[in-house]
């Protein structure tokens, strides 16, 4: 007999949520276009863009027109929602699981829209270098 949590019905989930795969996909390609974020999540475009709504809507994301293209700017000291992550900042999970963090100059504030990140140390993805400063601690994620 098959209890709820073994069996064929429980193989299929993953550690991340299908926010996290596509913040993830925005920080390692700020430029990345919303139909190749679906086909590298395996979402649908109409999924995708409700989800960057969602990111947006809650600072994670800044969204920049940069031509006919849109460009994303991660918010780096936005803190995970769930009450038990709730001190830890997105920028290391981005860091480790996007891969080494751009060297090029960030935006500048006249090209972040309102609620997005200018401060320095921000890389072009928009995620910032989580070094330590004096004035935060910060717990390793």
């Amino acid at each position: 007999m098959e209890s709820e949590h073994t069996g064929h019905r429980r193989n299929g989930w993953t550690f991340l949520t299908n926010h996290a795969r596509v913040l993830i996909a925005i920080a390692r390609d700020p430029g990345i276009r919303l139909r190749d974020i679906a086909v590298d999540c395996g979402l649908t475009e109409r999924t995708v863009q409700a989800i960057v709504t969602d990111l947006q809507a809650d600072g994670y994301l800044t969204r920049i027109r940069d031509g006919r293209r849109n460009r994303y700017v991660v918010a780096p000291g936005a803190r995970f929602r769930h009450p038990a992550e709730a001190g830890h900042e997105i920028a290391g999970l981005l860091a480790y699981l996007a891969g080494p963090l751009s060297t090029q100059p960030a935006p500048s504030a006249g090209e972040v829209g309102a609620g997005g990140v200018s401060a320095g140390g921000v890389s072009a993805g928009g995620v910032r270098n989580d070094t330590p400063d004096d004035s935060e601690p910060r717990a390793v994620v």
